[in-house]
């Protein structure tokens, strides 16, 4: 066991999972709803919006591979799919070997509306952060990195 990792304790570990715990879904939620108000077109579904952000993050992902880093039944992202290519959000292109395999694609107006959404969230968070004092705010700079390696660490684990 390393140094550092041996001086932590249970208690503080169990401290700053139940923080983040508490603390990033209410971030989430405020945030969402920051965006509802303020979106020039209807917001789109929790697992519609995850679907389309995967697949921005991922060009050419198949319906099978984004139904398993999604935690969702294929038939499901399936379901998704069809009607995101019907609101004109996402693109089905079939595999050049095998015609029974998609690779899927964002289309402008999805990416568009993703900036959107992203612009207007941001923009609500910064000002909340113009709040804090510099040292909190050096904090919270300081703690993205972990934050991510968290995040990706969760991913991995569940796929």
């Amino acid at each position: 066991m390393t140094g550092s990792r041996g001086a932590r304790t249970s208690q503080g570990l169990d401290q700053v999972a139940a923080g983040l715990v508490a603390c990033l879904p209410a971030l989430s939620r405020h945030l969402e709803r920051s965006v509802d108000g303020r979106l020039p077109f209807p917001r789109l579904p929790e697992r519609q919006l995850h679907l389309l952000r995967h697949v921005a993050e991922h060009e050419g992902v198949t319906v099978q591979r984004a139904a398993a880093a999604l935690r969702m039944m294929p038939n499901n992202v399936s379901a998704l799919v069809t009607r995101l290519s019907e609101a004109g959000l996402l693109e089905r292109h079939p595999d050049d070997t095998d015609r029974r395999v998609a690779h899927l694609r964002v289309t402008p107006l999805a990416r568009e509306r993703i900036g959107e959404v992203e612009k207007i969230a941001a923009a609500h968070l910064a000002s909340a952060l113009r709040t804090l004092t510099d040292g909190d705010l050096d904090a919270l700079g300081s703690a993205l990195g972990a934050l991510s390696a968290v995040t990706r660490h969760l991913r991995d684990q569940s796929v």
